[in-house]
């Protein structure tokens, strides 16, 4: 598990999970264990997560059942129509933060 900022420096890391070990155990064992420090957001801000973590205060997901992914909008109907599916286009252009900061 790994958090980025916006200029791509990692601000938390949590290696050494097996490769089948599902996001929201590990994300909860980060937030349980005191000596990880893990960088609570600030009051009023938020960190986005993708669809495998839970839904609780200080962390944006994804709406479900809506189109997500940046090719899903370039195919077919470009048209980015209704409040969750605005709010998934602008998490998954946000999310790319993360993908770039992994790549570099």
């Amino acid at each position: 598990m790994a958090a980025c900022d916006f200029n791509m420096c990692f601000i938390f890391t949590f290696p050494g999970w097996e490769g089948t070990a599902h996001d929201s155990r590990i994300f909860l064992q980060a937030l349980r264990k005191q000596e990880l420090k893990f960088p609570h957001p600030p009051p009023g801000k938020y960190y986005l997560v993708d669809s495998g973590y839970p839904q609780m205060a200080g962390f944006l997901g994804p709406y479900r059942g809506e189109r997500y992914h940046l090719p899903d909008f370039r195919r077919g109907n470009h048209q980015v129509s209704g409040k969750k599916e605005i709010f998934n286009h602008a998490h998954s252009s946000l999310r790319s933060v993360i993908e770039r900061t992994f790549g570099v």
